[in-house]
């Protein structure tokens, strides 16, 4: 298939970007530091609803570290998570279209305060509307282990985005960003849905991996990637929240199976359990190493970099400086 407009929108975006765009890094972490509580199924979109001046004030803080992309605070926001919380079909539609708004004004105070500039080197960032996959709304750890079980389809899982999909892109988002999808299953129907509806922004859909090698689902990434090359509609392919020492071979991997866009963005990697709820210790990527891989993982073949879970405004600006000075 062609290349259509969808993938010159962003070709045009990561040229003035300097060939490599920066996205934002952990959106939970930092709401926490500022006070925010979020241990609940909900997770950072519970400030949607309590605290949505702490999501504009993360997006902020991302813009100023060098961010080219901000991620918005939807990926757990989905409109049947909303509603087991009381919540009507009209006021979770209005909280995924504040999620947009939330990252669209922070970018626009911050694009008028520096685009006069003239040492301000800078591109006006986009915002990617976060689409987080089924198993993060199930909230039981099964976006880590793609099990979705037996009563779980193709036509479920597209009527599960599908109206989530909808609301984000009349918001006004200029980005996709399917994340965490965990099988096969679950991109095609991402990338059909993207068909269906005729969305003319770019999206990218990412996946995660436990092993380094392989989908959550132990499905291969040339059986995942095999299904999104076929649609014009998917711009960009590639890895999020999982460990950082795996993105190196996972980025040669993908040169190797798609000619789309690679985007990656690892976690610190700590490991999460999505059963118990928690981080569990275990040996990390500090913002000097993330300094160090983001070259190598351009070099690569990374399109757009950034940072998942437990990364900070810090990662991002390690991350940003490493790009833009040797870009």
């Amino acid at each position: 298939m062609g290349i259509g407009k969808e993938s010159a929108t962003l070709e045009d975006f990561l040229e003035k970007a300097g060939g490599c765009a920066v996205l934002d890094g952990g959106f939970a972490t930092q709401l926490e530091r500022h006070g925010a509580t979020i241990n609940d199924p909900l997770w950072s979109a519970l400030c949607l609803i309590k605290d949505p001046h702490l999501i504009k004030k993360v997006h902020q803080e991302y813009l100023e570290a060098g961010a080219d992309i901000l991620v918005t605070s939807s990926y757990q926001a989905t409109i049947p998570g909303f509603l087991s919380r009381g919540l009507s079909i009209e006021e979770a539609e209005t909280l995924l279209r504040r999620s947009v708004k939330l990252a669209v004004e922070a970018r626009d105070k911050f694009w008028d305060a520096i685009k006069t500039n003239p040492y301000q080197n800078r591109t006006k960032a986009l915002v990617a509307a976060s689409i987080g996959s089924y198993g993060a709304y199930l909230a039981d750890g099964s976006e880590y282990s793609g099990n979705y079980g037996p009563d779980v389809n193709l036509d479920k899982l597209k009527d599960f985005h599908r109206r989530r999909l909808q609301v984000l892109v009349e918001a006004g988002a200029d980005l996709l960003a399917f994340e965490t999808i965990p099988n096969k299953l679950e991109a095609q129907a991402c990338a059909e849905l993207l068909e269906e509806e005729n969305v003319q922004i770019p999206s990218w859909i990412c996946f995660s991996s436990v092993d380094g090698k392989n989908a959550p689902s132990g499905e291969s990434f040339n059986e995942c990637l095999d299904v999104l090359n076929k649609s014009n509609k998917v711009t960009a392919v590639g890895i999020n929240c999982a460990p950082p020492h795996f993105v190196l071979a996972l980025i040669q991997k993908f040169r190797e199976l798609t000619g789309k866009a690679i985007v990656v963005y690892p976690n610190s990697g700590e490991i999460w359990d999505g059963v118990a709820k928690r981080w569990l210790p275990s040996k990390c990527f500090d913002d000097e190493k993330f300094e160090l891989f983001a070259t190598r993982w351009r070099d690569a073949g990374a399109k757009l970099i950034g940072g998942c879970c437990r990364t900070t405004p810090d990662t991002v600006r390690a991350i940003s400086k490493a790009l833009k000075e040797r870009s």
